[in-house]
């Protein structure tokens, strides 16, 4: 499964903003904040290279057909579970 270019090249522009943010100074170089839940909303640190990996993928595009490219909290928002993003990104390590 490939990854879409314009996905990713709009993720960067994401996480330009989220680490131009006041609480940037927490985010490690090489690393990006992420904000993961269905109605409260808890923030993430993810490395940058889980951005090409197909799951990860698949929680871009669900990102993307929810919020479109203005994310509501300044970063990137991911709309799912916390316990179905835990899933996912353990299963990246």
């Amino acid at each position: 499964m490939g990854f879409r270019l314009p996905v990713i090249v709009q993720a960067k522009n994401t996480m330009r903003r989220a680490l131009s943010t006041p609480k940037s100074f927490d985010v490690p170089k090489g690393h990006l904040a992420v904000y993961v839940g269905e109605t409260e909303r808890k923030r993430y640190i993810v490395p940058i290279s889980y951005l090409k990996h197909p799951y990860f993928q698949s929680l871009l595009n669900k990102a993307e057909d929810e919020f479109g490219f203005d994310h509501p909290m300044g970063g990137l928002t991911i709309p799912c579970t916390e316990e179905d993003f835990i899933d996912i990104t353990s299963s990246l390590n």
